[in-house]
């Protein structure tokens, strides 16, 4: 589609469509991508629209039968346009539409849906540089099943559409030419919790941080930090309405892996929460992995982390946590057609964690069945949403079509 046509086409829609406009009017970003959009008419720039369709049905058994029929579109809209032979503004305005019907033995259904953006976001980049603005993904680090570094995202392993919300923030990344790259950000306007955060952030309050990466050996080095101020006023359990629920946060982390024909990684973090009220303030993790692809029929990849968790009164002192071990495999039976399962294991609670999934992929249709076995009460990744769907017993179906 032509870049001024597909531009002035959903420009026209926010104009005529009353519910559109109202949709865009609460998040400003999206005109001023739209104006930008008509402004550049003249130049050879391109745009189209694409979008994925998805619908599931979750039946499982913890304690009680429950099951849950939904159905999510993300429709987006892309934009590229050169600026001369150097530079370039290319832009994404996404949204995520999702309703679900979720019912619990016992108990009444319950209806739940909503629409939200998405991903919309501005970048001007060059050869060797980037300025990423608005509602972003930011995510980083070595490790994929266990992450100390999922500062930003939820990303699940499990979920095959690897979907989680954005940020809301300016990225800022260089890239030198030995391959060592810098990463600048801010954000702000983002007071729901993210990653392993118990807590959100203070809403007008900036956060800011960065991250660089070096090459080593055959692999890299990344050392990151962010500063925030959390706000627990949200939790009237910890705190009475007379004690300021403000804190400033502090985060450092260490990461690297290398490539010696098997890969290995690590991922270590230290959180700093300064809130007289709490008795432990440092938060540690850890994790290490390993990954190796046999050369067996198509190729069968294995993967294995071990991670772990601990709180403390002193950044290296005793303290008391949780150990996760996890091993994935993924095997490719033809073409179309894959096979990939991921074990989890507490060893605090003995807890054994039991994932598994087929997937066939034609043009635009991916279809997936999915098999689990968890502990009634699922403690792996603690605020995701509909963690509690997948304690227990079950099984579930989704199909995706991208367009």
């Amino acid at each position: 589609m032509g870049g001024h046509y597909g531009a002035r086409k959903l420009f026209l829609l926010w104009y005529y469509e009353p519910e559109m406009k109202a949709f865009c009017t609460s998040y400003r970003i999206y005109l001023v991508i739209f104006i930008a959009m008509q402004a550049v008419e003249g130049y050879s720039q391109t745009a189209g629209i694409e979008g994925m369709l998805s619908g599931w049905s979750t039946l499982s058994y913890s304690e009680s039968l429950n099951g849950q029929l939904g159905g999510r579109y993300i429709p987006g809209l892309t934009f590229d346009l050169p600026l001369g032979k150097r530079f370039r503004l290319d832009a994404e305005v996404s949204a995520n539409v999702w309703g679900s019907s979720t019912f619990w033995s016992g108990d009444s259904t319950i209806l739940n849906g909503k629409l939200k953006p998405y991903r919309m976001w501005l970048r001007f980049s060059g050869d060797q540089f980037e300025i990423r603005a608005g509602l972003q993904k930011i995510n980083f680090g070595s490790a994929t099943l266990l992450r100390p570094l999922m500062w930003f995202d939820r990303i699940d392993p499990r979920d095959p559409l690897q979907l989680t919300d954005g940020t809301y923030g300016i990225l800022a990344r260089y890239y030198f030419l030995n391959n060592t790259n810098i990463w600048i950000w801010g954000l702000i306007g983002n007071k729901e919790p993210k990653g392993w955060e118990a807590f959100g952030s203070e809403k007008n309050r900036p956060e800011f941080g960065g991250r660089i990466q070096v090459p080593v050996f055959t692999g890299e080095l990344g050392l990151s930090y962010h500063n925030r101020s959390t706000d627990i006023h949200a939790d009237t359990t910890i705190l009475s309405e007379n004690v300021n629920g403000l804190a400033p946060e502090n985060r450092i982390a260490l990461d690297g892996k290398i490539d010696i024909g098997i890969g290995l990684w690590f991922e270590s973090s230290i959180v700093h929460t300064d809130f007289e009220y709490l008795t432990r303030d440092f938060n540690r993790s850890l994790t290490v992995g390993l990954d190796y692809t046999f050369g067996l029929g198509n190729g069968l990849n294995m993967m294995t982390e071990v991670f772990t968790y601990s709180v403390s009164d002193k950044v290296f002192g005793k303290g008391d946590g949780v150990t996760f071990s996890a091993i994935s495999a993924s095997y490719p039976l033809s073409i179309i057609t894959n096979m990939s399962a991921i074990v989890f294991y507490d060893w605090k609670n003995n807890d054994l964690y039991n994932f598994i999934n087929c997937s066939w992929t034609f043009d635009r249709w991916t279809f997936y069945l999915m098999g689990f076995w968890n502990p009634e009460r699922f403690r792996v990744y603690p605020g995701m949403e509909e963690a509690n769907l997948f304690a227990g017993k079950g099984l579930q179906v989704m199909a995706v079509f991208n367009h």
